[in-house]
């Protein structure tokens, strides 16, 4: 009887989200058909918080970053021409995907230190079970169900090609929108579902001045740096006991028997 119960309670929720997810295929069909003109070449009037696309600008904003070791590329990554994009194009992918890396580790570094003190209260998962703060960041991870997994992958593939396609507003950021500028989810708002913005929500940088976005650009470029530092020393410090003497000494670290990079393998049930 319980069984029926869940089932049914399955089919109601899916006959309720169905209609949504149809929406969501055609508004994200919709933007990519729209958005061939996004790959096209843009010219943009260059402002002091464009983010830098040459070489000459990378050095220069590496130096506002850290005056003490200015601009460092052991690999010589800014010299290349990444599927023959061309020198401008290439720095360009590389700091965007430096500046979408960044917001990722700062999200898992903060994640992570709330995970390690603190669960949401309710029910996280259909059997009416929740996360336990006994266990590590990567425990609970492991715990959530696959089919949970899958969902949030299924999430961030979805941010990942609006991104990739402007929103259906904005040029490709390889030809002219500023590297970590994420498109506006007007669209989407208007179309399927209300949703926050990811870049600037609340408007707060919209109306500062172009001193204080340059500030902030360099700010959040070295707090994502640090971030990757800080989310990997915690995940190493968790595997391998000593790795990190600072956190040993602070006693943070959880020894965690498993693998962080499992999913990578497809072992997505791990």
């Amino acid at each position: 009887q319980l069984q029926n119960c869940r089932d049914t309670a399955l089919a109601y929720r899916l006959s309720h989200y169905i209609p949504l997810i149809s929406k969501m295929k055609s508004v994200i069909i919709a933007s990519l058909l729209t958005s061939a003109a996004a790959f096209a070449p843009s010219k943009q009037a260059a402002t002091s918080t464009q983010v830098a696309s040459s070489k000459d600008d990378l050095v220069a904003f590496a130096e506002k970053c850290n005056p003490i070791v200015k601009f460092y590329d052991p690999m010589n990554l800014a010299e290349g021409d990444f599927w023959d994009m061309g020198s401008d194009a290439t720095i360009a992918w590389l700091r965007q995907s430096e500046i979408k890396h960044s917001r990722v580790a700062m999200a898992a570094f903060v994640g992570y230190c709330v995970q390690s003190n603190f669960v949401f209260p309710w029910p996280q998962h259909l059997d009416g079970t929740h996360g336990d703060v006994s266990l590590s960041p990567e425990q609970q991870w492991d715990a959530i169900p696959e089919a949970a997994k899958w969902q949030i992958f299924g999430l961030i593939g979805l941010l990942e090609v609006w991104d990739e396609t402007g929103g259906g507003t904005l040029p490709h950021y390889l030809n002219g929108r500023k590297p970590g500028q994420y498109p506006s989810l007007q669209v989407f708002r208007d179309n399927v579902h209300f949703a926050l913005d990811l870049f600037d929500p609340f408007g707060f940088s919209k109306n500062k001045s172009d001193e204080a976005k340059a500030r902030g650009l360099v700010a959040e470029t070295n707090n994502g740096r640090l971030a990757m530092l800080g989310i990997f020393g915690f995940l190493t410090a968790d595997k391998m006991a000593g790795a990190v003497p600072v956190l040993d000494g602070l006693g943070v670290p959880i020894p965690y028997a498993g693998n962080c990079m499992i999913p990578f393998e497809g072992n997505f049930h791990l």
